[in-house]
């Protein structure tokens, strides 16, 4: 079987997707910031800590609840997760009037069930893994509510190119972009609107050691599944990759890099010190990866970081820091 067709998935479509949004989703700020480790080069870290609802999925999901054919809007919308696109779901739905019914692991960061609490119309709360995935699967098909895939899909990938339009039209000649990667739903979208704007800046994705399914899959050249997933960026931790998004890594990423946990916690410290962000661990994987096994290919360069989310609480954030300051000289010295 071959690859997907991702040729939907042009300029003009992002362009249009991201005016189509534009009625409430932030043009994030882009922000220049000293890094000493590219030797001369210059970073610019794109905020998207500050859309709605704390992370990038906001894009997404709006841009799924606008797909939703009016005749079944009245059905409301469903989503599986372990919180940040519950949040969002439930977020996009109430900018588009219609009901959201979330399902959430039952071992999600109590924060983030009251964030999705706050905008949802019920949060829903089941075992992690097949169990949670099931229940949203079964008010689809029971109810008919729209499930929206929490990284898969076309309407995803166009939401989130937003994020890469935004960036380099505010930073010229950019020669890379560093993402972090889960399910590929972030990276599908900003890769393509960076590479059609600017076919030679270089797209490079970071993911956890103990959930590299990108990776592994773009070695496989196929989606794999792996059998388990083991990091404390639970927003990374997808045990799998689906088709499209592996098609649109395959076409517009030009490497995936790993980082193991004990760097993603000082990624979020050197955030903290010199950008003054406090932010998740995925977040701390992407500084990571430019600071560790990037950190030679990016010397002198001008490269564009996505700070991709902030929905942490203060007593999580304060252990991650805590750890990370034990191996951030490390991670500083490369």
């Amino acid at each position: 079987m071959g690859q997907p067709d991702v040729s939907s998935i042009t300029l003009e479509a992002i362009k249009e997707r991201h005016e189509q949004l534009s009625f409430a989703i932030r043009h994030t700020p882009t922000i220049e910031v000293p890094c000493p480790a590219l030797g001369g080069g210059h970073l610019h870290l794109k905020m998207e800590q500050f859309q709605h609802t704390g992370t990038f999925k906001a894009r997404g999901a709006l841009s799924n609840a606008r797909a939703i054919p009016a005749a079944k809007q009245a059905r409301g919308v469903t989503a599986a997760s372990a919180g940040n696109h519950a949040i969002a779901t439930g977020w996009a739905a109430r900018q588009c009037g219609i009901q959201a019914r979330v399902v959430m692991q039952n071992t999600a960061n109590p924060y983030r069930v009251a964030l999705a609490q706050a905008v949802a119309s019920e949060v829903i709360l089941r075992d992690p893994g097949a169990a949670t995935f099931g229940e949203a699967e079964r008010l689809a098909a029971e109810e008919g509510c729209t499930y929206i895939h929490p990284f898969e899909g076309l309407d995803t990938f166009l939401g989130s190119a937003g994020v890469g339009l935004e960036l380099m039209q505010d930073v010229a000649d950019l020669d890379a972009v560093v993402v972090s990667v889960g399910g590929g739903g972030l990276i599908s979208g900003v890769a393509a609107a960076v590479k059609l704007s600017n076919p030679t800046c270089k797209i490079y994705g970071v993911e956890p050691t103990g959930a590299a399914n990108m990776s592994g899959s773009l070695s496989a050249g196929s989606p794999i599944t792996l059998d388990k997933v083991d990091t404390i960026a639970d927003s990374l931790a997808p045990p799998m990759a689906l088709p499209l998004g592996h098609a649109m890594c395959a076409a517009y990423v030009d490497d995936v890099v790993t980082v193991n946990d004990d760097q993603i916690c000082a990624g979020m410290v050197v955030l903290a010190e010199d950008a003054k962000l406090a932010v998740e661990p995925a977040a701390g994987a992407a500084m990571a990866g430019l600071l560790g096994p990037l950190r030679e290919r990016l010397q002198g360069k001008r490269v564009g970081l996505i700070v991709c989310g902030a929905n942490i609480d203060s007593r999580l954030l304060e252990t991650h820091l805590a750890r990370g300051r034990d191996h951030v000289e490390v991670l500083r010295a490369g």
